[in-house]
């Protein structure tokens, strides 16, 4: 039994999503004890600029004529499609930057997304099930000021549960700069009904990621 895990967040140490994250993972391993667990830190180890240009380009250059920098790409995308095909469930961390997708998630993304087998035509993935965890420094929830300003969450979403077809659980957690940002001191108590109400949400999606691959 393999879980598949994907980190993005760049300060570990203080990341709120990878601590949702492990809540998830707890669940998994405890019912899953000598289950495997391969992790991707796209912010520690981040894909090269150019693989995603290389990997495409690829497939309109003879094999023969393939630069190093293709047969590199070629050989990455390849890696990351099998870390995702072989995971019997997925588990992704993903923090709002300046009001998009992490640029290291959707290099990430883009690059997997070019190998066939989970392409626009590949149905690998499809129905595997997976935990989106996405948390945000302010809030962007309807009927706040910033309503509409998160481009990260509406678009993972799109890809994750529509383009690739997973059975996907989202854990959300807006509010994690309260505490820090000054600004936002009058949201302290929203801010902490928001955090219990995320891990617990953390904890139950664990489960339920566990429960799919009881059988």
């Amino acid at each position: 039994m393999t879980l598949f895990r994907l980190d993005a967040s760049i300060l570990p140490a203080t990341s709120t999503s990878r601590e949702l994250g492990d809540l998830v993972e707890a669940e998994w391993l405890a019912a899953h004890p000598s289950s495997t667990v391969v992790r991707r830190d796209v912010a520690a180890d981040p894909m090269p600029a150019t693989a995603w240009r290389d990997a495409v380009t690829s497939g309109f250059t003879p094999a023969d004529q393939h630069t190093d920098g293709q047969r590199e790409a070629v050989a990455l995308r390849t890696r990351l499609a099998d870390e995702l095909i072989d995971a019997d469930a997925l588990l992704f961390t993903v923090p709002l930057y300046n009001y998009g997708v992490s640029q290291h998630v959707k290099t990430w993304f883009d690059l997997a997304y070019t190998d066939p087998r989970i392409d626009p035509q590949g149905t690998a993935l499809r129905g595997k099930p997976a935990t989106l965890v996405t948390v945000l420094g302010g809030n962007y929830e309807p009927g706040s000021p910033k309503e509409g300003w998160d481009h990260s969450t509406g678009w993972l979403r799109r890809v994750f549960a529509d383009v690739w077809g997973l059975d996907l659980t989202v854990v959300h957690r807006p509010f994690t700069l309260v505490g820090v940002n000054p600004a936002l001191d009058a949201f302290a108590d929203v801010a902490a009904g928001l955090k219990t109400d995320a891990e617990q949400a953390a904890v139950t999606a664990g489960r339920t990621l566990a429960a799919s691959r009881d059988a």
